[in-house]
């Protein structure tokens, strides 16, 4: 795995990939990668389902991967164009290269199809082997936008109309839940309750309070799911806005 290992150098990224080993260091590296992988999945067209797909991919790589071994930016690169063929977005291991390079330096001239560029395209294609050998080829996601656009719908609906259209209710759920996908938070629970928690918190932060019947509107929406699931899952997301303080 030298190959794998060397691959930020090559594109000139900074940095120890360990950093020390240290679980609050590896989270700080994970936040980092996952946002090389939301901002490269954007400059490459990606819809937004093939970026949860190629993060989802990174998550569920590393809960059973070392950092200290594999080189996560070669990760990245790799499950980007494995999402692709996933969600049936499929990209040129070229572009790839080339938008990761340009992300390392930016304003610089693509990548010459040299022998620095053929190894690097091997270790991606090499890298993303094994990343289907790692996750026993399970590498397809039930994400919660689809949910999360039912639950939009259906709150909506229970809504004074002033009171929607005069809050950014949808956009910040939906900005949440783009989010969650720089941590593990997106693969460690069902996409319902991630969808709905998105919601929940968005409502929240606006002071939006829907209106009540025999039970909780989310109760309603969502049976199998508690508050304090709920709560949970809040707790983690917020966790990712410090960690983004952090690695700024």
């Amino acid at each position: 795995m030298q190959a794998q290992r060397s691959t930020r150098g090559e594109l000139g990224g900074g940095g120890n990939a360990a950093e020390g080993g240290e679980t609050s260091n590896d989270t700080k590296t994970h936040f980092r990668v996952c946002r090389f992988i939301i901002e490269t999945g954007v400059k490459l067209g990606m819809k937004s389902v093939p970026v949860a797909t190629a993060c989802a991919l990174y998550h569920k790589f590393f809960q059973s991967a070392s950092l200290q071994v594999y080189e996560p930016y070669l990760v990245a690169m790799s499950c980007i164009y494995l999402a692709g063929k996933v969600e049936e977005q499929h990209l040129r291991t070229r572009d790839i290269i080339n938008v990761c390079h340009r992300y390392f330096h930016p304003g610089h001239d693509p990548l010459e199809l040299d022998h620095k560029f053929w190894e690097l395209r091997d270790s991606v294609v090499q890298c993303e082997l094994l990343i289907l050998r790692q996750l026993n080829f399970q590498v397809s996601f039930e994400h919660p936008h689809k949910y999360l656009l039912h639950y939009l719908l259906s709150v909506r609906s229970l809504l004074n109309r002033h009171a929607w259209s005069r809050t950014p209710i949808a956009e910040t759920a939906w900005a949440l839940l783009k989010d969650s996908y720089h941590g593990p938070v997106c693969v460690q629970h069902q996409p319902q309750h991630l969808a709905l928690t998105a919601l929940y918190l968005a409502l929240h932060t606006y002071g939006v309070q829907v209106p009540r019947g025999e039970r909780e509107w989310w109760q309603v929406l969502c049976e199998d799911v508690t508050r304090a699931q709920i709560d949970g899952i809040m707790t983690e997301l917020l966790q990712l806005y410090d960690m983004e303080a952090k690695c700024t």
